[in-house]
């Protein structure tokens, strides 16, 4: 990667360390400050395999980069309510989600955005109410733009928001897809979520094909890592292999803090601030805004 990129790659390749990923690993700066917040770059957090790690890096990479100074909206749009109950939101509580907002003109998306316990993050909460709008979207005019209609109203009071989408391909994640700018695919270190990339991919171009010309894939992102295994050495290979510069070079290993981090509802940058884990993420965050796909 060139200098003019904005970061900082070890010159010499043959004394430089060398990542998971097999390249040389890229020192990226700490994140410019920012003098005024909005409108949000719209990130979707996409894989119809479930257990990939989705709701895990929309949190953590949400925490990083709210440690970094940026405002940031969580969008649970997976009707288990995983997100909402990771970040300490009863689920099964809330009157006003973002199912409501979807399906209903005269709720106003604030009333359902809440506040969370850490700086810089706010949450639109979903339950299991949002898989009735699978079925209800699909006699609405436009029905791939609601999502997007809906995020435009609070765009400009952000600097990122990030959409954790449910374990399928159908209208909600087309939905999400058709309001981004740019696709996070979370995959685990395991062949057989490399196989299920495939469709999902083809459901990509579709999409900027026909809804969302400027979509874009910011990258493929390699979760529950082990580097003492072959096998996720040679997932990890194969991801290169396929899409090449698009894998991000940070690499989020396998580690039980994660699950610990969830049942105290809170991200590891907070939970377990000097973890490798949480270091990951502020690592993703930092890499990500490198590349330009957050401000």
């Amino acid at each position: 990667m060139s200098s003019e990129q904005g970061f900082t790659t070890l010159q010499n390749a043959a004394e430089a360390e060398i990542g998971p990923t097999g390249r040389p690993v890229t020192v990226f700066p700490e994140p410019p400050e920012l003098d005024s917040h909005g409108p949000a770059r719209v990130i979707a957090m996409v894989n119809q395999k479930g257990g990939v790690g989705k709701t895990t890096s929309t949190i953590n990479l949400g925490a990083a980069l709210a440690e970094a100074g940026r405002r940031v909206l969580l969008v649970d749009f997976d009707p288990q309510g995983a997100l909402s109950a990771g970040l300490g939101t009863n689920p099964h509580e809330l009157d006003v989600t973002v199912y409501n907002v979807l399906m209903d003109r005269k709720v106003d998306i604030q009333d359902a955005i809440r506040t969370t316990a850490i700086d810089n993050i706010d949450l639109l909460p979903a339950n299991i109410d949002l898989s009735a709008a699978e079925v209800q979207l699909v006699n609405e005019v436009a029905r791939e733009q609601v999502l997007d209609r809906a995020l435009r109203k609070v765009s400009d009071n952000y600097d990122v928001i990030l959409i954790d989408c449910q374990p399928s391909l159908g209208l909600l994640t087309v939905n999400a897809l058709t309001a981004a700018h740019g696709v996070i695919i979370p995959l685990i270190c395991e062949f057989f979520a490399l196989r299920a990339v495939a469709l999902l991919v083809e459901t990509i171009e579709k999409v900027q094909d026909r809804l969302n010309p400027g979509l874009q894939v910011d990258g493929v992102l390699a979760t529950m890592y082990d580097a003492r295994t072959l096998h996720s050495r040679e997932v990890i290979a194969r991801l290169v292999e396929a899409f090449g510069d698009k894998v991000f070079e940070t690499v989020i290993k396998r580690t039980i803090k994660f699950a610990d981090a969830t049942v105290a509802a809170e991200p590891i940058t907070s939970y377990a601030g000097n973890h490798s884990g949480a270091d990951a993420y502020r690592r993703l965050a930092k890499e990500l805004i490198a590349r330009g796909g957050a401000p």
